[in-house]
């Protein structure tokens, strides 16, 4: 047993007693976290225009705060981004996470000094809550690889700003950096192909203990190293004991992730954002990723159905159910007020509190008023894999074809990327269909009422959502396809991908 994982196990007791006193008293240490940041961001130029010195509880806040998307705190961050102190939290942010926008261009999301060791100490207490549980610790002692984006950081006004990844790498404890690949040297290459020789160059021969990544750029990495080793994942690496994953669902990418390593290894879930660590798995045998209720964050949550309305509903953790699906708000020590991340989150355990992500509030299928979400469309291809187990599944979007070709019905089409053949595309799409129509009641009534017709299935060629990523210019990093879009615009762009 090595330093590391020897010290690990008595660390980790303490600091899942430690979670475990919080989700006791999860409640009041939330009241606790809104009450402090409203006070200490009282004299900002935000603070006074909603009077914060006058909040004295949630009611009164959710009165004067609204909820707040980057459009509606652009103006406020622009002035962050020129230098300006005291404008959404007191004095400059620590740095700002750059993330891709859609209707904004880039948005920078601030990071105070106050939250910055809340985005680490989420993605520790991940790692030793699996510790704890697992009694399995040896992991430490090898070799552990994070892969992220550059951690070259650029100044913005004295501002230090680059991906979230990237900041936090510059945060990874002393006693882990002498087990850490790549390189930095590596890691600042910006070019994802030209990384990942780097990368696969300076690992395939290294005992590698942890893997961390978003499945699918892991996936490429598997790839690479089998294609040029000639071996599996869990031979090439007997000592790979943990996949650490985050920022999607896992459950599409398990198949074909644990085929490529050959054995199954265990898997710990995570759910970061720039805005803050909001949850991770502390439990393999529970559903779901306990709250992060203690990390410097008040949450607030809007059921999705009222979420678009004029009077949204908003409920703080003390009111939230089991099975409803909420947009997910953050009120954090960085600055942000009631700030819609777009992500929807479903609780299923309040003792403690566990959520499951169950999509995007704007990636959504509503074309004819079916509202159909991505833990729709993930459960029915989970039910499709299922029936069909041979079948591994690469990546998968879903699209509305609203104007078809003359004489045919509108259709969802589902856009689908394999590793190998589909011997019975009838029998899988109508899995696809019948999982779809039972989940949806909206959906199934527009079919039984000849307004839409029965769901596309496109095969999609090998490397179909590589070489799209690519011809975008977002290979690699933290960037993902969509699962569910309201648009042609993805879809049409893979659709050139299409297998012959």
């Amino acid at each position: 047993m090595g330093i590391r994982s020897f010290f690990a196990k008595p660390f980790a007791k303490r600091i899942v007693k430690q979670h475990q006193r919080s989700h006791a008293q999860a409640v009041q240490i939330q009241e606790n976290w809104l009450k402090e940041n409203l006070k200490k961001a009282e004299k900002t130029i935000f603070g006074q225009a909603y009077e914060f010195d006058k909040i004295r509880n949630y009611l009164e806040y959710k009165i004067r705060v609204p909820i707040a998307e980057y459009e509606d705190l652009k103006t406020y961050i622009d002035e962050m981004v020129l230098g300006s102190p005291d404008i959404l939290w007191p004095g400059k942010p620590a740095y700002f996470a750059k993330t891709s926008g859609t209707t904004s261009g880039a948005k920078y999301i601030p990071i105070s000094n106050e939250s910055m060791p809340f985005h680490i100490a989420g993605a520790r207490d991940a790692l030793l809550h699996y510790v704890h549980y697992s009694g399995n610790a040896a992991f430490l002692d090898q070799k552990l690889i994070f892969l992220s984006g550059s951690p070259e950081l650029e100044t913005k006004n004295g501002i230090r700003t680059g991906r979230l990844s990237g900041i936090v790498n510059h945060h990874v404890p002393g006693y882990l950096r002498g087990n850490q690949l790549p390189t930095y040297a590596t890691n600042c290459i910006e070019d994802w192909e030209e990384k990942l020789t780097a990368i696969v160059g300076e690992t395939i021969d290294q005992r590698m203990g942890l893997i961390s990544g978003i499945p699918p750029w892991v996936q490429m990495y598997f790839d690479r190293l089998e294609a040029q080793s000639g071996q599996k994942i869990g031979e090439l690496f007997p000592d790979f004991q943990l996949f650490v994953t985050g920022g999607v669902n896992f459950e599409p990418y398990r198949q074909k992730i644990m085929e490529s390593i050959g054995r199954d290894i265990d898997v710990v879930e995570t759910y970061p954002a720039s805005e803050g660590f909001i949850a991770f798995q502390d439990s393999t045998g529970e559903e779901g990723l306990l709250l992060n209720v203690d990390g410097g964050i008040f949450y607030e949550f809007v059921p999705t159905e009222t979420y678009f309305t004029a009077t949204p509903k908003r409920l703080s953790l003390a009111e939230v159910q089991v099975g409803v699906n909420y947009a997910l708000l953050m009120s954090t020590n960085a600055g942000l007020w009631s700030y819609s991340i777009g992500d929807t989150v479903k609780f299923v355990s309040l003792d403690p509190f566990r959520i499951v992500v169950t999509g995007r509030i704007k990636h959504f299928i509503s074309a004819f008023g079916e509202h159909v979400i991505a833990e729709e469309v993930e459960r029915s291809m989970a039910e499709a894999r299922k029936a069909f187990p041979d079948v591994q599944l690469v990546e998968f979007t879903v699209a509305p074809q609203v104007n078809p070709e003359k004489g045919d019905l509108p259709h969802h089409e589902w856009l689908v990327e394999l590793s190998g053949p589909l011997p019975d595309k009838a029998g899988f799409q109508a899995i696809l269909e019948a999982s779809m129509r039972a989940q949806n009641i909206y959906y199934q009534d527009l079919i039984t009422g000849k307004v839409l017709r029965g769901l596309e299935l496109t095969i999609l060629a090998p490397n179909a959502f590589i070489d799209y990523m690519k011809s975008q210019g977002k290979l690699g990093g933290q960037n993902k396809v969509p699962r569910l879009s309201n648009d042609r615009t993805i879809a049409a762009g893979l659709r050139a991908f299409a297998a012959n």
